[in-house]
């Protein structure tokens, strides 16, 4: 694979989230430290946007997403596939065949749970078998849970040689709206899911991405009302993020073979406050959730939602999405009952200035770093697939912060 004519070829760059990881790549990795290229149907957008970010160097290759022979061409030039094409229900399946017949790893944004159950069904042997390490959820969701339990399990072994038995994460603050990607792709998950019952019964399942998905741990199904969470002293609602969040973190504490025990327990959910008004914020929270969940395509309620979210293709300003930031709590519980507290920050929007950066850096650590990469090949979460390699990446380049409290 070293031996190929790129790095990385990214797939998507004339969308909007596509656009910033090219321009973070040709802004962090100039020269030639780094051999990358774009890939697309359209050799006049590709070129237009490459112009625009003052990269006109970069190779364009040309592929049709539902051409498999295109994307075998395309995948056998480059170590890895990046990829910002969603819904990936719709555009990535071929795709990741592609890259399991050439032999290319691969890592992408999305957060559809019951796409990424298939994938694993249909290529996670053969993509272990040739060592690969093909990536799902390296953005926003699920980064942040997934590294950010990594990172406390590890701080907390180190310290006590013990691990937390459960851990609840907790968004307790952002700024920056849902991607336009990300709302399209929620909205081809609920109407998947009306439209096939074994289809919902599937992704309801807290352990759907397990290598078992019918695996009897102890996790329930994700939060769905207003409770108050005695250890963050706090109001908490449903997190949208949470039903491919919780799963990603389950897969990786199953493909490590149950180091914090069979028993552990993991779940999300976002502070509101304390008091009536925390109360009353979350009531807000969940009513808004309960409104996306009950639009059906063609109602009132459904328009009404799509004029107020951004198109694919469409996104933020750049003094938006730099004045954006993220803000997590861990808390994860020992076995004596002591909470240790951990946070994780993003110091741009979450769903693009810092999901683009997050998924480049996953993209360079697959490329550059393969030798100390954990030995973890198949259909992998971030953490499995790069560790401690990926979490200094993250730090020292893509603006997140992991801190014991």
């Amino acid at each position: 694979m070293h031996n190929r004519q790129y790095d990385i070829i990214l797939w998507g760059a004339t969308g909007f989230t596509g656009r910033l990881v090219a321009e973070y790549l040709g802004q962090k990795y100039p020269g030639q430290d780094l051999r990358w290229a774009v890939a697309g149907r359209n050799e006049e957008k590709l070129k237009g946007v490459l112009h625009e970010l003052g990269l006109p160097q970069i190779p364009v290759i040309l592929a049709d997403g539902f051409d498999k022979n295109s994307l075998l061409a395309m995948t056998a030039q480059s170590q890895v596939i990046c990829t910002t094409v969603g819904p990936y229900s719709q555009y990535g399946s071929l795709l990741v065949e592609a890259c399991v017949e050439t032999g290319t790893h691969y890592c992408d944004l999305c957060g559809e749970a019951g796409w990424v159950r298939q994938m694993i069904d249909q290529h996670h042997i053969e993509a272990a078998q040739k060592q690969l390490k093909i990536v799902h959820c390296c953005g926003f969701d699920s980064i942040p849970s997934d590294m950010g339990v990594y990172f406390l399990q590890k701080q907390i072994h180190a310290k006590s040689g013990q691990y937390a038995q459960h851990i609840g994460m907790r968004l307790k603050a952002a700024k920056g709206g849902l991607s336009g990607g990300t709302f399209y792709s929620m909205l081809a998950i609920l109407q998947e899911a009306r439209k096939d019952r074994a289809y919902a019964r599937s992704i309801a399942r807290p352990y759907t991405l397990n290598p078992d998905p019918e695996f009897p741990g102890p996790d329930v199904a994700d939060l769905q009302k207003v409770v108050y969470d005695p250890v963050a002293k706090s109001w908490i609602a449903p997190f949208v993020m949470a039903s491919i969040n919780t799963r990603v973190v389950r897969r990786s504490h199953a493909l490590l073979g149950f180091p914090y025990g069979q028993n552990f327990t993991y779940e999300e959910a976002m502070l509101s406050g304390k008091g009536l008004k925390g109360r009353l914020k979350a009531w807000t929270i969940l009513l808004g959730l309960g409104l996306v969940m009950a639009a059906k395509p063609g109602s009132l309620l459904y328009k009404l939602l799509l004029r107020r979210m951004p198109k694919p293709g469409e996104g933020p300003s750049q003094a938006a999405r730099e004045s954006g930031f993220f803000y997590f709590l861990i808390f994860g519980k020992l076995p004596d009952g002591q909470v240790v507290t951990a946070s994780v920050k993003g110091d741009r929007d979450p769903g693009y200035g810092s999901t683009s950066k997050m998924l480049a850096e996953c993209a360079v650590c697959l490329a550059k770093d393969g030798s100390t990469l954990p030995e973890n090949y198949g259909l992998l979460t971030p953490s499995t697939a790069m560790g401690d390699v990926l979490l200094e990446r993250l730090v020292n380049n893509a603006g997140l912060s992991f801190e014991l409290k």
